[in-house]
This record gives structure tokens, sequence and C-alpha cells, in this order.
């Protein structure tokens, strides 16, 4: 880990405006999200009135490490990357969340904060659903306290295999990962990224990305698209 800053964001970080909201509304459904569109019908028509539309602007902090978490948000494009960050600064990625997965689990864990932070990496939308609803919802034993804790399993294998990935894979087979895995959450073949974030990402300086020859960023390319092309 090194001893630089947290990962610093872009400037745009405020929510939609309502015009945007309803933008957002029409070219997005809650059911895009995989967990809200496991729920049985019954329980989806019931929370529907809770789940307001968000746009997620690239670089917006969804929440910071001490932050109380008030909402969960149940992606349904774009790609939401959780940081650990110390008490140095320093901070290193070990998860990341497209449309199958939610932000906000502290919320429904017990805890009042999370060391983490999350941060949008590829812009999107969301339904955030207010903590509250959610703490309801586990107090009932409902589908949704079922999904959710089912999810976290999930989230938690992701960042053991993360922590063996950073522990025994160079840094390039780090950055492949890395890819490959935001590539699975997004529409396209197209992922942008620069050096800076991909130090922030894979928790090195940027003078590691930079450093070696030729460039990690023209040497991935070409394994990434191979990659892609042999699994089409």
């Amino acid at each position: 880990m090194s001893g630089r800053d947290s990962f610093q964001p872009y400037s745009e970080k405020h929510f939609a405006s309502m015009d945007r909201k309803r933008a957002v509304s029409a070219l997005h459904t809650p059911k895009q999200n995989h967990l809200l569109a496991a729920l049985p019908l019954e329980d989806y028509d019931r929370l529907l009135p809770d789940l307001e539309p968000v746009a997620l602007p690239r670089g917006w902090i969804v929440h910071n490490a001490g932050d109380r978490e008030k909402y969960l948000y149940f992606l349904t494009a774009g790609i939401v990357s959780r940081f650990y960050v110390m008490e140095n600064g320093a901070s290193a990625h070990f998860a990341i969340t497209g449309s199958e997965g939610v932000i906000g689990v502290t919320s429904f864990l017990g805890g009042e904060s999370t060391p983490s932070q999350a941060v949008v990496l590829s812009a999107g939308y969301a339904y955030r659903l207010a903590a509250d609803v959610v703490k309801n919802e586990f107090k009932h034993d409902g589908p949704l306290a079922h999904l959710l804790l089912r999810y976290m399993q999930a989230l938690l294998c992701q960042a053991g295999q993360v922590a063996v990935c950073n522990r025994y894979h160079s840094v390039e087979q780090q950055l492949c990962r890395w890819i490959l895995s935001s590539l699975d959450r997004l529409p396209s073949n197209e992922l942008a990224m620069t050096q800076d974030l991909i130090a922030n990402m894979l928790g090195v300086r940027r003078e590691g990305v930079t450093s070696s020859d030729p460039p990690i960023r023209s040497r991935k390319a070409s394994s990434w698209s191979a990659r892609r092309t042999a699994s089409s």
C-alpha cells in the first residue's frame, strides 16, 4: 500500500436536477437492477413508491469513509468502485458494483458508518431507497432482506478474490482482472480510464503504472481485446 492520497473525484458531485431525474426514470426502470428484478411482484410493487431515481455522474462520491449511509443505491447502469481508506489517507480498491448489486450495505448490517469509500467510475443511474425502509424489511424478514444478505455473500467473495489477486498477481494481472470485471458490467467494450485512475484502483503510485516498458496500458489493451474477442 502506498502512502499516496485517497481517490480524487472529478468535479461533478451533485445529484440530478428534477428534469434529469425524470429523464433517468424514463430510460431506466428499477427492474434493470438484478436484485430488484428478483423480488416477487407484490413486494416490488410495494417498494416502488419509495424508489427514487438518481443520476450517477462519473467521479461522484456516493459515500465517504466514516459517513452514515442513509440510502441504498440499486444501480441500473454504470459502475461504482469501493475503496478501503486508511488513517493516513491511502486507499485501494477492493470491489466493484454494477447493475447486479447495491451500494450502502452498512445501513442494514447494523453499523453506523463504514471505513470504505464508494466512487462512481463509469457514469450511470440508480434507484435509491431510504435505509429506514430497508431496516423495516429486515424486521419482517421479507424477500428483499434475503436478497441483500445473499448479495453480501457474493460481495465478500469478490473482496476475498481481490485480496488474493493483490497479494499474488503482478500489477499487470491485477489490471487485467479489473478491466474484465468492469467490462462485464458495461453494455459496450469501451472503458475510459486515466493513469491516475489506474494507480488509484491498484493501490500503487502513478510511477508504477507509467514506468513499465512498454507502458501497462499498451500491453493490457491488446490482452483485453484478445480476451473479449475469444469470449464473444
